[in-house]
């Protein structure tokens, strides 16, 4: 006869119990959140249908304030936190524009430039002279990548451009995001996507020095149909916002690297709040235009971005890249530098109107780009080659 044998428990430690027991408190706590989110929501909607859509604005308000707190109780959603509170923002500037246009005789527009100029100067301070190295250990991907950036997004912006039936000045706009560079959200994403992280480090840093020739380029090309444009003084503005800030950030890192680390940690808050605080604006100078237009706008800009990952992605196949690399394009070309468009069409003095579609664009292509680093983090990178005879696919 067998000796029957006890089933073996494995009991957790007394630490790991008071782990878990921990982290089922923190995602209790966040969902009160939730549920005072849903109850803004709701009363919000309640009292917009009723007629009172001004009373309503500070409870739509909240509803994003408090699901933004939520999204950052779980690891799964804390990507999207930001993400949501930029649309509060928005939602604020819709409803009560008044507070950022001006404050007595300071029109707040005033600060966009000078809020554009932190940011790149941040991004030159996460960056070093090294990123450039890319360019020689891998000229095939960085050439691919810039020909994509500048070819994929400004004429598929000027397409849409052209068949919206938008006034000339907000479809310029379209144009002008699509002829902007990549920004850092980029690499973050790439990063995420377990894509090629040293590529987007380089193709950003490269398009950035490459705008202020190419994007007044294509800007007279495409947009110059639409209205008129000033190639010099175009160009003049991204080397004021944008080149001579990351040169400065470049140098600050290069000999302050470690040293300050105050700043390391103040940067990231800093540029986030900044574009919240350029977007608010924006929004709220043209806010009468984008209630006329606002939903096409919208499609628009999801077509236009989600058109640069798919062709991104599928144009780099063609030329039989990697698998990192054409994630890393993809990112690269779908995501563009909104904030720099939004201060060359302050620059133009046109914000009110070719300043909407980057506000709008912004947004909605970090929620775009979270879920899909999100989907291609979970979904291993395999390079299948396929022999038949001597031949290889």
């Amino acid at each position: 006869m067998g000796v029957k044998r006890r089933p073996v428990k494995f009991e957790r430690s007394p630490c790991l119990l008071i782990s878990i027991n921990i982290k089922k408190r923190k995602l209790k706590n966040f969902k009160v959140f939730y549920l005072i989110a849903l109850m803004a929501l709701l009363l919000g909607l309640g009292i917009f249908f009723l007629g009172y859509g001004s009373q309503s604005g500070s409870l739509f308000c909240a509803f994003f304030l408090f699901l933004s707190i939520g999204f950052r109780g779980s690891s799964k959603t804390r990507g999207y936190s930001f993400s949501v509170l930029i649309f509060g923002a928005v939602t604020f500037s819709l409803f009560y524009p008044q507070f950022l246009i001006s404050v007595g005789t300071f029109k707040l527009s005033a600060l966009i430039v000078p809020l554009l100029q932190i940011l790149m100067f941040g991004m030159g301070t996460s960056m070093s002279f090294g990123d450039f190295k890319g360019v020689i250990k891998m000229p095939k991907g960085v050439f691919i990548g810039l020909v994509c950036q500048f070819t994929i997004m400004p004429f598929i912006g000027f397409g849409l451009a052209s068949v919206s039936g938008l006034s000339p000045e907000i479809a310029a706009g379209i144009i002008l995001i699509g002829a902007a560079p990549s920004g850092l959200a980029s690499n973050v994403m790439a990063y995420l996507a377990n894509a090629n992280l040293a590529l987007s480090v380089t193709l950003t840093a490269v398009a950035t020095l490459l705008s202020p020739l190419v994007t007044p380029l294509l800007m007279d090309l495409l947009a110059g149909q639409f209205i008129a444009i000033d190639p010099l003084a175009m160009t003049w503005s991204i080397v004021k916002m944008v080149i001579i800030p990351i040169i400065a950030g470049l140098v600050f890192n290069h000999f302050f690297h470690g040293k300050v680390n105050w700043l390391d940690k103040a940067m990231p808050i800093l540029s986030m709040a900044s574009i919240a605080v350029i977007i608010s604006i924006i929004t709220a100078s043209g806010r009468d235009s984008l209630l006329n237009v606002g939903l096409l706008l919208v499609t628009l800009a999801i077509a236009h971005n989600l058109s640069g990952y798919f062709l991104g992605y599928w144009g780099c196949r063609l030329f039989k890249m990697s698998e990192k690399d054409c994630r890393t394009i993809a990112l690269e070309v779908g995501m563009q530098n909104g904030g720099l468009a939004s201060g060359i069409a302050l620059e133009m003095g046109k914000l009110s109107t070719v300043g909407l579609a980057p506000a709008i664009f912004g947004p909605w292509m970090n929620i775009s780009g979270s879920s899909l680093a999100t989907w291609w983090r979970d979904k291993p990178i395999i390079e299948k080659n396929i022999k038949l005879g001597k031949k290889t696919f």
